[in-house]
């Protein structure tokens, strides 16, 4: 039996003093609604059935902000799902609402547990296992749709979680609505059916998600089901010509529910006869582009006046207790951006060195050394590959960053078909040698599927920066004019916490970076008019397959 309180359900004094209840929703923010599937059946080896011996489950659903400091690391609670009864491979009906920003990392986790008593208290129910992921993680796979293997008992195969994310349409209406049915199929051997009804919206991929649940009605074949009412959102996300399927079953005490008969919709069709309808805008666009395949670059400078990497007083020292400037803003936005990366393998370069073994100066070297394949495994491996190279290759510059620009916008203009969007991040003391050059090279670039991010370090003077940033005065070169607005800077010292705080440090520099990655990304496939991924086709009222009677 799996049990739950509604989030915003008052639950008893030892369950509120164990966790804080988050808020559900601000209107004023962007939404993203999280639904989440759990599918236990078959271990990793032989494909036995896990934990034979459950035979209920429940969800126990947590959301933690780490980075804010008013939650400081503490996981919040955010709310758990109803109870399914007698099943491995439980649908839950409730779904969760949450803010989802895409330049901040937030932190999930689900908790999974076999109820086994009325008691509020996790330590008296059995742990199944749990699984840690980010929104972003959500937001970032195919079609939304995350899929993990649960963790947390040694030695045991714990099972699936299925996690899905859809941005909500601004549809505030809400339906009422009462069903009811004839002449159903008699399932039980002794007496008449059971029936319930359950609704299902469908979603971008063409799977279906189950959105409500009737009440059972005993023994009828001609049942009745109570009125109940559901955000239209939740039933085809505003969306009046989405596919609506409604299934009936015949309730059984174990959980082996009878398949009475089903029939497809649309919230248009349920809508006939209505007196009034209420209609509002619906902007479903940045969730849909996000799932394009994002290529993150990451290029930093190696100018010889930031010091000996051997001496903390240069900025790419390498302090065995501490990152550096450098390291923390590659960090800080990496690990962030690397959800939105189908692979998670960046290309890193490094300008402003002289290479071994001839003392060659470049301004578009790997960091890995491997010219042939620049590729790094992930935050990890970027940062290890700038480790290495420091200890390499020598200081030098000046700070040319036409080169690495072109090197992006080459790999962009080969996918100008919204398949593939790419992010630059460069990370610099802001003393730039070519301004000139760059200029041109980011007019040029602003008409490709491309965003640049530049983060200083130090305390050099950056007005070249801002001046490349172009939020005040569009970037132009030899009298042409940038297309978008591509480029945004921060210096990473307006953000460094005063106590010395350097997680917060680097949250608050993530979320401010990222913040224009959204609508440029948006503002460039307006200008090709590229649609967003396509959503299900619309209901048809056509003749329908003749089924049973419902």
């Amino acid at each position: 039996r799996a049990f739950g309180a509604d989030c915003s359900a008052s639950a008893n004094a030892r369950d509120k003093s164990e966790y804080t209840v988050a808020p559900l929703l601000s209107p004023s923010m962007p939404a993203t609604e999280i639904t989440s599937l759990l599918q236990f059946g078959a271990d990793g080896g032989g494909g036995g059935v896990c934990f034979v011996t459950h035979d209920q489950f429940c969800v126990h659903v947590f959301l933690a902000f780490l980075f804010f400091p008013s939650f400081a690391s503490v996981l919040v609670q955010f709310g758990r799902t109803e109870v399914i009864d007698n099943t491995l491979n439980p649908d839950f009906v409730r779904k969760y609402i949450l803010d989802y920003f895409f330049e901040e990392k937030q932190n999930l986790r689900f908790d999974v547990y076999d109820i086994d008593s009325k008691s509020p208290d996790l330590a008296k129910h059995d742990f199944l296992g749990q699984v840690y992921c980010t929104l972003g993680e959500i937001v970032g796979s195919p079609a939304s749709r995350l899929e993990k293997q649960l963790v947390g008992i040694p030695g045991k195969t714990c099972g699936t979680i299925i996690l899905s994310a859809e941005e909500l349409g601004n549809c505030r209406d809400y339906a009422t609505m009462q069903f009811c049915a004839n002449k159903l199929d008699k399932k039980d051997f002794f007496g008449k059916s059971d029936p319930f009804m359950v609704f299902y919206r469908s979603n971008e991929d063409g799977t279906f998600t189950i959105c409500h649940k009737t009440e059972v009605v005993k023994n009828t074949l001609n049942p009745v089901w109570e009125p109940f009412s559901i955000p239209v959102r939740a039933l085809c996300n505003g969306d009046y010509e989405r596919t609506i399927k409604a299934e009936v079953y015949d309730w059984d005490r174990d959980g082996s529910h009878d398949f009475i008969g089903e029939f497809t919709t649309s919230y248009k069709e349920l809508c006939r006869g209505q007196s009034q309808l209420h209609l509002y805008e619906v902007n479903l666009i940045f969730i849909k582009l996000i799932n394009l395949l994002c290529s993150f670059f990451v290029s930093q400078t190696f100018p010889v006046s930031k010091g000996n990497p051997s001496q903390s007083t240069s900025l790419h020292y390498m302090n065995p207790y501490q990152m550096n400037a450098y390291a923390m803003a590659l960090k800080a936005v990496g690990e962030i951006i690397q959800d939105y990366d189908s692979d998670k393998m960046f290309p890193a370069l490094g300008f402003g060195a002289k290479l071994p073994p001839d003392g060659r100066v470049s301004h578009e070297f790997p960091l890995n050394g491997n010219v042939e394949n620049p590729y790094c495994n992930g935050m990890e491996g970027i940062l290890e590959a700038y480790h290495q190279s420091l200890k390499t290759v020598q200081l030098y510059g000046p700070t040319n960053f036409a080169p690495v620009v072109n090197h992006v916008a080459r790999y962009a203009a080969a996918v100008q078909d919204g398949s593939q969007y790419f992010v630059l991040l460069i990370i610099t003391d802001g003393v730039i040698s070519d301004m000139a050059q760059t200029k041109e090279a980011i007019v040029n670039a602003a008409k490709l599927p491309m965003s640049i991010i530049i983060v200083g370090v130090g305390q050099a003077e950056f007005d070249a920066m801002v001046e490349l940033d172009g939020d005040d005065v569009r970037i132009s070169s030899r009298g042409k004019l940038a297309e978008r607005d591509i480029v945004q800077f921060v210096p990473f010292r307006d953000y460094m916490d005063r106590t010395g705080n350097h997680v917060l440090s680097m949250a608050r520099l993530a979320k401010d970076v990222l913040a224009e990655i959204p609508d440029q990304l948006i503002s460039y496939m307006k200008s090709r008019a590229i649609k967003p991924n396509p959503v299900p086709p619309p209901y048809s009222s056509c003749k329908q397959p003749e089924t049973e009677s419902v």
